[in-house]
């Protein structure tokens, strides 16, 4: 099914990440990735939301967007136009006769061990939803105990920042 990302710039207000995911569910968008933190400035907040679907809905749902006070600013993230990154966190039992196929798995992704007991490893990644879907399926091969995700991230490539961007949708 086809996606779409949309970075949506907010006043940083208690309730504003409520009323920005109640109209993808008013729309009837599943939300697949969510990722929220503050800006350069504390008084703004940047959402950067993944979803199913796209087409007419889409351009209805980012007119209904930009009809919430709280929105500044919306950006269609894509990928060519922007540095679109996700971290994965992927813990697995360490076992001595598959330690050096985990790691060279993890080494082979560019995943670093942040932490090692005699029971665990745990790994962490950077790189786009792809690249970590197809390293937890390589993963898959050994014992995960846990995965966590953080959501897609991105910044537009170049000067344009969100706040300045010209296009209308």
């Amino acid at each position: 099914m086809p996606g779409f990302t949309l970075a949506v710039l907010v006043k940083n207000e208690f309730g504003v990440l409520n009323r920005v995911t109640s109209m993808f569910r008013r729309r009837r968008f599943n939300i697949k990735s969510l990722s929220v933190s503050e800006t350069e400035s504390d008084t703004k907040s940047r959402i950067t939301i993944a979803s199913d679907g796209g087409g007419r809905g889409k351009n209805q749902l980012i007119d209904q967007l930009y009809k919430l006070p709280v929105v500044i600013s919306i950006m269609e993230v894509k990928e060519e136009e922007a540095i679109i990154s996700e971290l994965l966190l992927l813990k697995v039992e360490n076992h001595p006769e598959l330690r050096s196929d985990v790691h060279a798995a993890a080494e082979a992704f560019g995943a670093k061990i942040v932490d090692y007991t005699r029971d665990s490893v745990v790994l962490q990644m950077v790189g786009s939803s792809r690249s970590i879907d197809a390293f937890i399926e390589v993963m898959q091969d050994y014992t995960v105990l846990e995965i966590c995700r953080t959501g897609v991230i991105s910044l537009e490539r170049g000067s344009i920042t969100i706040e300045k961007r010209t296009e209308i949708y």
